[in-house]
C-alpha cells in the first residue's frame, strides 16, 4: 500500500474517533499557550495543566512575567522537568516579547526567535493558537509516522514534510492533535501489540511487527 493511500485510511479512521480535538494544555490565550507548550518538553500534559493555574495566577502576560526573578518562576515550576533550564527561557522569552512590542502573534521567524523556543513549539502555536497549517512533530507523533510507514523515521524534520506530502493541507492541524490522541490511547511506545491496534495492523510492516515483538 502506497503512503497516499495509507494516510488517507489512516486519516478515516482519526477522524471517526476524534471528531473534535481538544487542546490538550489549559490555556487562556496564545501567550498561555506558548508557555504552556514549552514547559511541556519532557514532561506530560497532566502535570503541565497542575502546575499552570499557579504561574498563571502569578504571570499570565509577557509584562508580568518579566517582573518575576528566574527563581520565583523556578519556585512554581520545580516539579517540571528540565525546570531551572525552563525558568530562565520563560523570564528571556517574555522580555523578548516586551522587548518587540507587537505581543504573540503568527509569524514563524519572530516566534522561533523567542528563548526556548524551536520550530516544533512554534508550530504548535501557529497550529493551535493561530489555526495556521502547520504539522509540529514530537517524538510520539514521529514514532507513529514510522511505525504505519507513512516516513523512514530518519529524524523529525524528514518526519514533518513526509506527513505534509501525504495529508491534505487543511487536515494538518488536527491530524496533529489526532495523532497525539491516538499514540496515548491506541498505540504506546512500549508493550504495544501492532496486531491488535487499529492503525498499526494493517499499516505496519510485517518486519517491523516482528521488529517490534520480538518474534
Amino acid at each position: 500500500m502506497r503512503r497516499a493511500e495509507k494516510a488517507h485510511r489512516a486519516g478515516q479512521i482519526l477522524d471517526d474517533l476524534y471528531p473534535e480535538q481538544p487542546i490538550p494544555l489549559d490555556h487562556i490565550d496564545p501567550y498561555t499557550l506558548l508557555v504552556a507548550v514549552m514547559l511541556s518538553a519532557r514532561t506530560t500534559d497532566k502535570k503541565v495543566n497542575e502546575v499552570t493555574p499557579a504561574l498563571f495566577a502569578a504571570a499570565d502576560t509577557p509584562e508580568r512575567m518579566a517582573e518575576l526573578e528566574v527563581d520565583e518562576i523556578h519556585g512554581i515550576i520545580r516539579e517540571i522537568g528540565l525546570a531551572p533550564t525552563k525558568a530562565r527561557n520563560l523570564r528571556r522569552m517574555a522580555e523578548q516579547i516586551v522587548a518587540d512590542g507587537d505581543g504573540v502573534r503568527p509569524d514563524w521567524e519572530f516566534l522561533e526567535s523567542l528563548a526556548g523556543v524551536g520550530h516544533k513549539t512554534a508550530g504548535v502555536l501557529m497550529a493551535q493558537a493561530f489555526g495556521v497549517p502547520a504539522f509540529p512533530v514530537d517524538t510520539h507523533i514521529h514514532r507513529l509516522a514510522t511505525r504505519w510507514g507513512l516516513s523512514d523515521g530518519r529524524n523529525v524534520v524528514q518526519t514533518e514534510r513526509d506527513l505534509k506530502a501525504v495529508f491534505p493541507e487543511d487536515t494538518w492541524v488536527r491530524r496533529h492533535l489526532q495523532i497525539i490522541y491516538f499514540g496515548r490511547e491506541h498505540c504506546p511506545a512500549l508493550r504495544h501489540d501492532l496486531t491488535e491496534c487499529p492503525i498499526c495492523s494493517w499499516a505496519a510492516t510485517k518486519k517491523r511487527i516482528r521488529e517490534e515483538m520480538g518474534v
